[in-house]
């Protein structure tokens, strides 16, 4: 079938079988199109957990669909390619996690939305790029465990009194953000902001006009009189705003930054995921209703 084919297919599967779409930011222009719902992880989360549909397709990676499931354990989530994984959230397991609370016995565990289930079971309270400060500065503790993220951590501690102590993990997509690439940019555009996603190395951070989530970036640009921007995050929200904002201007931080996870999913995988209702996410009962705890009260954040 061609693209414009697999469209209508995909359509008519939706309204047959009621089914939600909800698309993350960086994933392909064409599932972009589909979306009910296209957003960041908070966004995202929030939509599941709202929208009455009993069938979610989520377009995104495995961590993502992993909490819609867990916050409506009742509803059936579709990942249309089982490989769309995290390489970030793979960088943190429980065993090291348990570790780590052990010697900090007084400290309270952040957990960044892109984990897995079992991490989040560990964690007193999970956060987004666009609530972290907010989650960091809310929980009653003095020493916050931060996972998996050492940027976003990072970043948090600038503006808290508390001590944050990072996990060493990263996003692979972020740190190639070179500040050399970043300062060749604002030469090439000098009239154009920087926006930089908190997962960027601090250096790169210094040099951003504005820190914001993804969905942060969206609100910026809409609503800013500035009319060019230098996006530092994944390339594929350049998509989304552009579209959105035909009038202005935006570019990549150097060479364009691709999260090969994000971009695996196609239009034959949402198509097949939705005819023959895979790949279902499942969650072990007693990790959901842990994890579900810790993005409740994430959603308290808002």
């Amino acid at each position: 079938m061609t693209d414009e084919e697999l469209k209508r297919e995909i359509l008519a599967l939706k309204e047959e079988k009621k089914a939600l779409f909800l698309v993350h930011n960086y994933q392909r222009g064409d599932i972009q199109d589909l979306a009910d719902y296209l957003g960041d992880s908070l966004g995202l989360a929030q939509q599941a957990a709202e929208n009455p549909a009993e069938l979610i397709v989520f377009c995104g990676v495995w961590f993502m669909a992993e909490s819609a499931k867990i916050l409506s354990p009742q509803k059936e989530v579709l990942l249309p390619r089982r490989e769309a994984d995290c390489f970030m959230a793979g960088m943190v397991d429980v065993e090291g996690l348990r570790e780590m609370k052990k010697r900090h016995p007084g400290a309270k565990v952040v957990c960044y939305v892109n984990t897995n289930a079992d991490i989040k079971a560990e964690s007193d309270v999970c956060c987004t790029s666009a609530n972290a400060v907010k989650v960091v500065e809310g929980v009653d503790a003095d020493t916050i465990i931060f996972v998996p993220d050492r940027n976003l951590a990072r970043y948090a501690q600038r503006f808290t009194r508390k001590k944050v102590i990072p996990w060493e993990g990263y996003c692979y997509v972020h740190t190639r953000i070179a500040v050399e690439e970043v300062l060749e940019s604002k030469k090439k555009h000098p009239d154009a902001l920087f926006l930089a996603h908190p997962e960027c190395e601090p250096p790169v951070i210094d040099l951003a006009d504005e820190v914001l989530s993804t969905g942060g970036m969206v609100r910026f640009a809409k609503e800013s009189d500035h009319t060019k921007f230098i996006v530092g995050t994944e390339e594929g929200i350049l998509y989304r705003l552009r579209k959105e904002n035909p009038g202005k201007m935006f570019y990549t931080a150097g060479s364009a930054k691709m999260c090969w996870n994000m971009k695996i999913n196609t239009l034959e995988d949402v198509y097949l995921s939705l005819r023959e209702t895979r790949y279902r996410i499942d969650v072990d009962e007693k990790i959901q209703k842990k994890a579900k705890i810790a993005l409740d009260r994430m959603l308290l954040y808002v």
